[in-house]
């Protein structure tokens, strides 16, 4: 299945992830679909992250990652499954809060929103052991540790 991700980097940092790997992760991430797919992941500083996060749910802080399903008319051909929000000073703060490595958290906030473009949420407990259990699977299918474990280096 082909995926076709669009990288805005709307963040003065450098120290990001390349394309290829947010690809990697994406992919990794994606339940099987029958026709291409189309992901636009936007990286932010803060500022852009509490603006959307408090116009969209209500939330007057920066947040990790953000995810913006889309869902086309049926009248509209569309591949696009939707938009990422991923917040580097965000990220950067809590992989080191954590102690665990940048690209690692990364990695998780790249699969976690990809699973939420997809439908899989956390809402009550159940449904957050059924996403956080296929992204562990996930993470570690890509060679990266538990990411709810206490450190993940």
């Amino acid at each position: 299945m082909h995926l076709e991700i669009e990288i805005q980097n709307a963040t003065e940092r450098v120290d990001l992830p390349t394309k290829k790997r947010f690809i990697q992760w994406a992919q990794a991430a994606l339940v099987k679909r029958e026709k291409a797919v189309e992901v636009v992941i936007r990286i932010v500083d803060e500022a852009e992250s509490r603006a959307l996060n408090r116009d969209y749910r209500g939330k007057d802080r920066p947040t990790n990652v953000l995810s913006f399903p889309f869902e086309a008319p049926p009248q509209v051909p569309s591949n696009l499954l939707g938009d990422l929000v991923i917040c580097a000073p965000v990220v950067m703060r809590e992989a080191e809060a954590q102690n665990k490595s940048a690209l690692s958290h990364w990695a998780h906030m790249t699969v976690h929103g990809m699973l939420h473009l997809q439908g899989f949420d956390h809402l009550d407990e159940n449904e957050a052991e059924i996403m956080e259990a296929r992204e562990r699977q996930i993470l570690h299918e890509l060679g990266f540790s538990d990411p709810y474990a206490e450190s993940s280096l």
